[in-house]
């Protein structure tokens, strides 16, 4: 089963559940991530980090 969830909050891609599992992440902040961006986000922290 596929079901809509929301838009990713920074590509503005959809995100769906499936079969339920979320297929993306929700931050720290409560925003709903598609699984590029939060991959976009967490390499640029480890670059900060550097």
């Amino acid at each position: 089963m596929r079901e809509l969830v929301g838009e990713c909050a920074v590509c503005g891609k959809e995100v769906f559940c499936l079969d339920g599992f979320l297929n993306g992440v929700v931050d720290e902040e409560k925003k709903l991530l598609c699984f590029e961006c939060t991959d976009e986000k967490k390499n640029s922290d480890v670059q900060k980090k550097v």
